[in-house]
């Protein structure tokens, strides 16, 4: 793969490769409304999609940073981008384009004040693992198999203003109206703020490795602070195969079970026992080792959960509340999904389509075994959130709706069930978190 000499790092220098990708797509479209005159209407669409995911991803690759995070936080989204943005995007979770040897070294020294060569024993200068906010090399200390992240230059320093770049298309993509809308920016700021701040990362990687080592066949590194900075970290190297690489050739259903309930048990102890969660439930963010063991990776984006949102957000889970709309629309409103300011129409149309939504969605927590495996389960997610997406009623309403809490919790179910889909776990003992 080809390495980087340089990345942007000025407010001007990024925004200027933004815009110079915006008239890239601006040809696309072009291209499409030719194209669409002697050709079907979705095979057109289907080439404008693709040829602007390949553009949009190819600046963002080279940006990194921010601006690459959020790509990798729209892969996620399935059900809502077109599949072309799904699987060029879906790269950024952990193969994207690395440093060269050379900026590597420089960036080292910067962060470190040594060379890496003065601390380790062997150090390798090209990255075996690279994304969105920072790379990955292989060391060795005293015998000892070291993996060292080292973050990007620039990437700490680039977050407001990438964010304020990417803000219109997020503001049109998802819909978001109304002058109280930068509270759920200023929350993606500030998680991706602590995401570059690494001694954090290793604070909260070494509580939740000490907090959850009991559950079974599931394994974490061991942090080394003494190897490590604001921008540095230091930690095992843990042998294994990225989760999307290992269930592209995996067919043993009984691995697939046991790795199935590793995954939700360790996100189900988290959330209910912790009130904290890992936050960034990617495939890029889990290695699964020789033995069939799932290994938890990059604790940067961590969710502490509010008594006073957890309590109503899983209230609302429960099929009493479900069934009963009055406690229902209780619920709503304390979620902030119904505002006092709603007109009559805004409630009916977000009551109702709330009360599709977590009926559908919560299934897996009504059964004492779920099966992730279950194609209709997912289909019927995808169908109704490509529903949503092309509704035209949901366009003409105000779509900023919910505590700013439910962008972490939604991300980390949303996430977690396309992990448990990609395992086809079948089986999953849903509250097994509460035997251990």
């Amino acid at each position: 793969m080809k390495t980087l000499d340089s990345i942007p790092i000025s407010k001007i220098s990024r925004a200027s490769k933004l815009v110079s990708t915006g008239a890239k797509v601006g040809v696309n479209y072009l291209k499409y409304y030719g194209d669409k005159i002697v050709n079907s209407e979705e095979d057109a669409k289907n080439r404008l999609n693709k040829n602007n995911a390949e553009d949009i991803y190819d600046s963002l690759k080279t940006l990194k940073g921010s601006a690459l995070k959020v790509a990798q936080m729209l892969s996620m989204e399935k059900s809502i981008l077109p599949q072309a943005y799904v699987e060029k995007f879906s790269l950024s979770q952990f193969s994207v384009p690395p440093l060269s040897p050379p900026l590597v070294i420089k960036t080292f020294k910067k962060y470190f004040g040594k060379h890496p060569e003065d601390i380790f024993d062997t150090f390798n200068a090209t990255s075996v693992n690279a994304a969105s906010i920072g790379q990955v090399h292989m060391a060795e200390k005293d015998g000892k198999k070291l993996a060292v992240k080292i973050q990007y230059p620039g990437v700490a320093e680039s977050i407001a203003s990438d964010l304020a770049l990417v803000k219109p298309i997020a503001i049109k993509m998802f819909n978001i109206k109304g002058k109280d809308s930068d509270k759920y920016f200023k929350e993606v700021e500030n998680k991706l703020t602590e995401e570059t701040n690494y001694i954090l990362e290793i604070a909260q990687s070494k509580e939740i490795s000490e907090a959850c080592k009991h559950i079974p066949n599931l394994k974490f590194p061991e942090y080394y602070e003494e190897f490590s900075s604001e921008r540095i970290i230091t930690m095992d190297y843990m042998k294994g195969e990225h989760l999307s690489e290992f269930v592209a050739h995996n067919t043993d259903q009984e691995k697939s079970n046991k790795l199935g309930q590793a995954l939700w048990d360790f996100y189900m102890f988290q959330i209910h026992n912790l009130r904290k969660v890992h936050a960034d439930p990617h495939p890029g963010n889990f290695l699964i080792s020789d033995s069939a063991d799932l290994i938890a990776l990059d604790f940067g984006c961590m969710k502490t959960i509010p008594e006073d949102f957890y309590i109503p957000y899983f209230e609302l889970a429960e099929p009493e509340c479900i069934q009963n709309p009055k406690l229902f629309t209780e619920k709503l409103y304390e979620l902030e999904i119904l505002r006092k300011d709603d007109s009559e129409e805004e409630i009916t149309f977000f009551t109702a389509m709330f009360h599709e939504l977590l009926s559908l969605f919560t299934k897996p927590f009504h059964v004492e075994e779920f099966d992730f495996s279950s194609s209709d389960f997912f289909n019927q997610i995808s169908e109704m959130g490509q529903r949503y997406s092309k509704s035209t009623e949901l366009k003409n309403m105000n779509g900023n709706r919910g505590s700013t809490h439910f962008i972490y919790i939604n991300r980390t179910f949303f996430g977690l069930y396309n992990l448990m889909f990609d395992l086809k776990a079948e089986n999953v003992k849903i509250n097994n978190f509460k035997n251990l």
